[in-house]
């Protein structure tokens, strides 16, 4: 018998979608309560032709006064702004929490300068960042996890070894990385028209992503150092996948073996990292549908640098399969529950 009760508040997403595809089939998880504010009253099969036969369930209007008594666990896929008020009003409950939107991954400080003001400041101390390969036991013991941003995770895991083991200089990081249309969500735009994204590639919000400041804050905390870093996103053309290339300055001439064995030695127990065999590196078809981040690594002796490769499926470990790895290890969890499927290829 299912012991986690399940409720989705924005479940009409991208990440809400990919959610129950994750849930549906865990062996632990009854869903039992869904909102989706635009679409409340629909069955969410209609929202989601995949779930047809599959899941039949009422989509409800988004507020929390009507969540049933019952529920114990709460994932929220809502836009930033909003989590965050939610979370202030079953906060108290018996409930644990995992929020997908941006509202508790960053200080007080940083979120005001990038975001605004916050809904509820008070509980930002109180939220654990939800990335596993950094903070496994700190999320075990946590009510209210921040699920990362699917920028941040990609360059954060792909950065961190070299800080931790201070082989890489802290300010001189150059991170481009490049995403598929699912990561601008799924409400109409006409920049994601398929006329205006298909067969090109550009930049944007070069310098003033609001995930600049989650990808500093989380590598200083993380190494204890000074972060300085330059990123700068691509919209490409795919429906789902980020490849990140991140570029760095090492403090001392090392080999391409010497780095991997770096990562291989931190991310030895996690799950879903997958380092790359020498002068091998990911493709994003290479972990689509699926919650692995594969990462590659070469040095360059003459210069002194390095550069990374890191790939995930901004749907998968970028968003949704990321927020069940956070639960699975929140309720005492085997963390690869219900989410052990391989990727799809070709």
């Amino acid at each position: 018998m299912s012991n986690i009760k399940v409720a989705i508040l924005g479940a009409s997403g991208y990440t809400g979608g990919e959610l129950l595809r994750l849930l549906v089939n865990h062996p632990e998880v009854s869903i039992e309560y869904l909102t989706a504010e635009r679409h409340a009253g629909k069955n969410i099969a209609e929202v989601f032709p995949n779930l047809y036969k599959v899941l039949e369930m009422e989509l409800h209007p988004l507020d929390p006064t009507l969540l049933p008594s019952d529920i114990d666990f709460v994932f929220l896929a809502l836009p930033h702004g909003k989590s965050s008020v939610f979370v202030k009003d079953i906060f108290e409950r018996d409930i644990k929490i995992v929020d997908l939107g941006a509202d508790f991954r960053i200080s007080h400080q940083n979120y005001r300068k990038w975001y605004g003001e916050h809904p509820c400041p008070e509980l930002i101390d109180e939220a654990v960042y939800g990335l596993p390969e950094l903070y496994r036991e700190e999320i075990a013991g946590a009510k209210l996890v921040a699920n990362p941003g699917c920028y941040p995770l990609s360059a954060i895991l792909g950065i961190a070894p070299l800080l931790k083991r201070e082989v890489a200089e802290a300010d001189s990081i150059i991170i481009d990385s490049k995403s598929g249309v699912t990561g601008a969500g799924r409400s109409p735009s006409l920049d994601l028209h398929f006329c205006e994204v298909n067969e090109g590639m550009k930049a944007y919000k070069i310098g003033e992503h609001r995930h600049m400041p989650e990808i500093t804050e989380i590598l200083e905390k993380f190494s204890g150092l000074d972060v300085k870093l330059q990123f700068t996103p691509h919209l490409i053309p795919i429906n789902r996948g980020i490849l990140s290339t991140i570029y760095l300055k090492l403090k001392e001439k090392k080999s391409t073996t010497e780095l991997l064995d770096i990562y291989n030695d931190m991310y030895e127990d996690a799950a879903f990292v997958r380092v790359c065999r020498e002068n091998e590196f990911p493709s994003t078809s290479m972990v689509r549908g699926s919650n692995y981040c594969d990462i590659g690594v070469k040095a360059f002796q003459e210069s002194n640098t390095a550069i990374v490769v890191s790939v995930i499926d901004n749907l998968v470990k970028g968003a949704s399969g990321q927020a069940v790895q956070n639960m699975n290890l929140m309720k005492g969890l085997p963390e690869s529950t219900g989410i052990e499927n391989l990727p799809i290829f070709p």
